[in-house]
């Protein structure tokens, strides 16, 4: 009942079954982040209209709506797949249709996520395991470069996070686990539904 709440409330459609995907080892299937998950990942962290976010694996945006509408965050989709990519161009007409919403705020780049540039202004990074850890390592880097160029404070926000995720954080990354927010009635079940989010303070 709140998935489709929430699509109503956005004006989007995320909730279809997954129609085509890209034949890879290296990318993973179309699953949107559930909407009862994100309620609780804004109830106890913080965004804001300052923050700008990329959601690397975007799929067909659903992060992306949810977070703009809530926070008026500035936020960016990275999908290298061009079914779901055009699918979120389509939610975001839907979207802005429905809300008055700055539409420089919301986009969304058809590319690998390896091959975004990252802005000196993106400070938060979200990844539902979208991709290998071979791809994950080098998006970090590319983090890594920029925050060393452009010195602020940045957070990786990790759902449902996998254990080579975590151990290349942990261990070759000077990102620190700053909170964890455990999904109730499941996290007991199943230890991995949570959020990790790690933060690099320059």
């Amino acid at each position: 009942m709140r998935e489709q709440y929430y699509e109503k409330l956005l004006n989007i459609k995320t909730l279809e079954e997954q129609k085509v995907f890209y034949q890879s080892l290296h990318y993973s299937t179309y699953e949107p982040t559930p909407y009862s998950a994100l309620e609780i990942l804004c109830e106890q962290y913080n965004f804001t209209a300052e923050d700008s976010i990329i959601d690397f694996g975007c799929g067909k945006g659903r992060f992306n709506f949810y977070i703009n509408h809530f926070f008026d965050s500035t936020v960016k989709g990275i999908e290298m797949n061009t079914f779901f990519y055009k699918e979120s161009i389509d939610n975001k007409r839907n979207y802005l249709k429905k809300h008055k919403k700055i539409n420089d705020k919301i986009n969304f780049l058809d590319c690998f996520a390896e091959e975004y540039n990252i802005s000196p202004s993106d400070n938060k990074f979200y990844f539902f395991n979208p991709f290998s850890i071979h791809i994950f390592i080098k998006v970090i880097e590319n983090i890594l470069n920029s925050v060393k160029e452009y010195k602020r404070t940045v957070d990786i926000i990790l759902y449902y996070p996998s254990e080579e995720y975590i151990y290349f954080l942990n261990d070759n990354t000077p990102f620190v686990l700053f909170t964890e927010i455990k999904l109730p009635y499941l996290y007991d079940k199943n230890p991995r539904e949570s959020f990790l989010i790690y933060r690099l303070v320059y």
